[in-house]
């Protein structure tokens, strides 16, 4: 305890990163207040129905990225996921196209570029979903319109959702500059935060009924969440080094002994990204057949149900299917294999060039296949638990992309926390080593 202490007394003596703390948390107070703040036109006490229809299905986990603004009907209810989804687009032209590889390679520069694109995509998605917003608040919850306001509320609904969802994304640019940690990232994080607590009483209160358990099954779920935390930190951090060795150099007069050093690769390269992708891809039956969780059939009830036996199966099968693929696309060992080769790295008893490409391709093939299996446990973990009796909103915290974003999230920002201490002199925030965040490959923070 007394270590603890001693740690926040040093976090709070560095000015730099106080500053940095606070202005992350004045940023998401601001955030977490824009998503209680309801559309002009609509009633707020008329949203119950709506709010029930918007935690389910891909909807539900819309909802929680956007920390529960969309089934609020609040002007924050698109969230950050718009420039979400149009990072991820320009990350995959960043890697199909030449041409963006080239601009991408400019340094900061063709940085620069690429993030501007990315704002302006943004935009464009925004409308489209904001259009979207208003025709199923038209649809599926008309009695919670004000009819005296209905000749304006299409537009101003549209702009309204548009410039919050461009505020959301100043935020989290003002969090990366200014804040600690990634903005995009920990907003979305916050927001997944912020429906622990109810999730936690609705379980609680769930298993004081007769025949829920009682406070010991509510312990043991607490234990075994733990537990799974645990696990997922361990796929988080998860790396293969590959020892290299550098060749012996002389500048001018002087000769410098070759470094040996290590080439960590990821247990699990491709994050949270084949999770999310399995998820859109499974809700489609549904969004096809426009049936909700209560009156679908046949494929489109199994493909709501995430407690579904054929929804875990098909599901984790398509987990470990764009695990692969999403690493093939974001890992390229031949890029690895010249950068060493350039700075005089090379792996003992392998060759340079392709001979190098090759075996640290293998290894990454080798290594990936577990961290897919895995990841597909954590990503079906939610239907299991669900299948024990534990209410549907405590058992989406048992994993999928909700706990996989929080663990990833936590672990970068404590490593930047404990970066800014160890060049203090302090000592880290583990006597058992230094934490390591993740090495994010890709410009999408999630």
């Amino acid at each position: 305890m007394k270590k603890f202490i001693q740690t926040l007394k040093n976090i709070w003596t560095i000015e730099e990163l106080r500053d940095k703390i606070l202005v992350t948390l004045l940023l998401l107070l601001i955030y977490r207040f824009g998503t209680h703040i309801v559309l002009p036109g609509i009633d707020p006490n008329k949203l119950a129905e709506f709010s029930h229809k918007a935690s389910q299905g891909l909807l539900g986990l819309f909802d929680t990225f956007a920390g529960g603004a969309f089934s609020n009907a609040s002007i924050l209810a698109l969230g950050i996921m718009p420039y979400i989804s149009a990072s991820i687009f320009m990350q995959l032209m960043t890697i199909l196209v030449p041409q963006m590889q080239k601009i991408q390679k400019e340094g900061d520069t063709g940085r620069k570029k690429i993030n501007q694109w990315t704002r302006y995509l943004t935009a464009a998605v925004t409308l489209l979903q904001a259009g979207t917003f208003v025709a199923y608040l038209t649809n599926q919850n008309r009695d919670a319109l004000i009819e005296a306001y209905q000749p304006y509320f299409w537009i101003s609904t549209v702009v309204l959702l548009t410039s919050g969802t461009l505020f959301v994304m100043w935020l989290g640019e003002k969090i990366q500059d200014k804040g600690l940690g990634n903005g995009t990232s920990i907003i979305i994080m916050v927001g997944i935060l912020a429906r622990l607590p109810e999730a936690l009483f609705q379980e609680f209160g769930a298993k004081q009924v007769k025949g829920g358990g009682g406070l010991i099954f509510f312990l043991i779920e607490i234990a075994v969440l733990i537990t799974v935390i645990l696990g997922l930190v361990i796929l988080v951090q998860g790396v293969r080094k590959i020892p290299i060795n550098y060749a012996k150099q002389i500048v001018g007069n002087r000769q410098f002994t070759g470094a040996r050093q290590f080439l960590p690769l990821k247990v699990n390269a491709a994050g949270v990204m084949p999770i999310i992708f399995a998820q859109a891809i499974m809700f489609l039956p549904t969004l096809i057949s426009f049936s909700s969780f209560e009156s679908g059939q046949g494929i489109a009830r199994i493909f709501s149900d995430p407690s579904n036996p054929w929804y875990m199966l098909v599901y984790g099968v398509m987990v470990i299917a764009f695990t692969f693929l999403y690493t093939a696309l974001i890992f390229n060992p031949k890029q690895v294999s010249d950068s060493l080769k350039q700075s005089n790295g090379f792996i003992p008893g392998v060759k340079p060039g392709q001979p190098t490409a090759d075996y640290i391709g293998q290894i990454m093939d080798r290594i990936t296949l577990p961290g897919a299996f895995f990841l597909a446990i954590a990503g079906i973990l939610p239907g299991l638990i669900q299948r024990t009796g534990v209410t549907p909103l405590f058992a989406s915290f048992f994993g999928g992309t909700s706990l996989l974003i929080m663990v990833a999230v936590i672990l970068d920002t404590l490593q930047q926390i404990e970066t800014h201490l160890l060049m203090r002199q302090y000592d880290g925030l583990m006597k058992s080593g230094r934490i390591q965040g993740r090495q994010t490959t890709s410009p999408v923070s999630i």
